[in-house]
């Protein structure tokens, strides 16, 4: 090769490489670190003033912390499967958490998301990413389940699924399992450096059975059984401490990208799957500590405190730092062609998504929603009849409407004026009402048929002369 044709060579060899770097450069890193069963409260950034989570709140001083994020379900399953597709959970069957085939077909639910469905780490996997799941899944487990890796990961190690997972008969598991998370996220991470990644790192924590050790527990000590001045003091410890273990991981997760060179190449999520756990529920005993911060409603409940918890973002010179968002409204849906966009990802032309796309209140704008957030609950609560709410709900800008479809309970809210929800001005605003049940009733009418509990929706408070939910058998069905 003669000198001109050689340095042409070299030109156009730098040129390539400035051109995959260019293209490299705008496929960031994605990082969704998923909790379980955390409330909105439950984290000193966003006003607990017991609990310690500073790496946590750290990571909201290096983002952007919203305080109108939601889930698209009050439990488990549907709000992961709202996630994965972009999609409402009641689209896909998916009502309550998948629990056994017997179960699962009583509440005329799959044993499992279906795996042709369109899912965000396939469409990245597509797009040259390598994708991981690492930790709870509870997207379908037991016989004939597909395993995780059939959505679209690469690599997957998880529990609550079939396919590769860890031994839980130690009963300290739960204690060690976002260690062991985080563990194996560092190592994929690490194993494909250079490469864009996507990896969901789901957690069991602070979900019940919560088992800390001592030394997880000695932070929280003076709130022991022996301590003092705490009406739940042995609980709260055990809370507490499960809480802060999860936040001594996450930091070591930062670490650990700083370290690997990433971390101002990595779009950070943090989140929960829904609100904190109801302390009526047999097992939760310890897990019905957490706090909702000032919203009514827990887990099952399509109050506040039921679907909006924690959502803080991080990417360092792209999502503005030290940043509280309170007008933005996001939601497990949008999260899909939200990441597509950021990633210049293509999102097929015929997937109907019900989310859309809020990169820009992500990257500093408090953009508005062009949509609306509805939400079902088919099944009754065994709990506290206060979080007991209607069946349905609809946002739209700052008014919530929660509603029976058989109209037997309607009622009305300004979000931002009315944090506890307890102020009904539905009789005040009858063309709001009108306009809202429309949207939410058309809704409804799009979702699959299937068995309605009875006493679903109702508060089931014992008043004299009334019947209780259970004698109302044949209320219960969808029409």
């Amino acid at each position: 090769m003669n000198h001109p044709a050689r340095l042409l060579a070299v030109f156009l060899l730098g040129l390539g490489f400035v051109f995959s770097s260019a293209q490299a450069a705008t496929k960031p890193n994605i990082l969704f670190i998923f909790a379980d069963d955390l409330g909105w409260g439950d984290l000193g950034c966003y006003g607990h003033n017991l609990v310690k989570t500073p790496n946590l709140d750290r990571l909201a001083q290096q983002g952007t912390l919203f305080t109108h994020f939601y889930v698209n379900a009050s439990v488990c399953s549907p709000s992961r499967t709202a996630f994965m597709t972009g999609q409402y959970p009641a689209r896909h069957r998916v009502h309550g958490h998948f629990a056994t085939h017997e179960q699962n077909a009583a509440r005329d639910m799959p044993n499992w998301l279906d795996p042709q469905v369109t899912t965000l780490p396939r469409l990245l996997q597509n797009a040259g990413y390598a994708t991981a799941h690492f930790g709870k899944w509870h997207l379908g487990s037991g016989n004939g389940a597909p395993e995780p890796k059939t959505y679209g990961f690469d690599e997957s190690r998880t529990v609550n699924s079939n396919g590769p997972t860890w031994e839980e008969a130690d009963v300290s598991f739960r204690a060690k399992s976002t260690a062991a998370f985080v563990d194996e996220t560092l190592r994929f991470i690490k194993a494909n450096k250079g490469k864009p990644f996507y990896v969901n790192l789901w957690t069991l924590l602070p979900h019940a059975t919560l088992n800390p050790t001592e030394e997880q527990m000695q932070p929280y000590e003076r709130l022991g059984p022996g301590g003092k001045g705490f009406p739940h003091k042995g609980a709260a410890q055990i809370f507490y401490a499960s809480v802060t273990d999860l936040d001594t991981q996450v930091g070591r997760l930062l670490k650990g990208l700083e370290e690997l060179g990433v971390a101002d190449d990595t779009l950070i999520l943090f989140s929960s799957d829904n609100g904190p756990e109801d302390i009526h529920i047999g097992n939760a005993s310890h897990s019905g500590i957490g706090s909702a911060g000032p919203f009514r409603g827990r887990k099952r409940s399509l109050y506040e405190g039921g679907i909006r918890v924690p959502g803080i973002v991080r990417w360092p010179g792209k999502v503005p730092a030290n940043r509280i968002e309170e007008n933005a409204v996001v939601s497990g849906v949008d999260w899909l062609p939200t990441v597509c966009k950021i990633a210049g990802v293509t999102v097929p032309k015929d997937l109907k998504l019900d989310g859309e796309d809020m990169s820009d209140a992500l990257l500093g704008q408090s953009d508005k929603r062009s949509k609306p957030l509805l939400w079902e609950w088919r099944f009754r609560i065994a709990g506290e009849p206060f979080h007991q709410s209607p069946r349905l709900a609809i946002r739209e800008d700052n008014w919530k409407l929660l509603m029976n479809p058989d109209r037997s309970r309607v009622e009305l809210y300004d979000i931002k004026r009315d944090l506890t929800q307890l102020n009904n001005i539905s009789e005040k605003h009858p063309d709001v009402v009108q306009r809202l049940s429309e949207k939410l009733l058309a809704w409804q009418k799009e979702l699959p048929e299937g068995r309605i509990d009875p006493g679903a929706g109702e508060m089931n408070l014992p008043w004299p002369g009334k019947k209780p939910a259970a004698a109302q058998a044949g209320k219960g069905k969808k029409k």
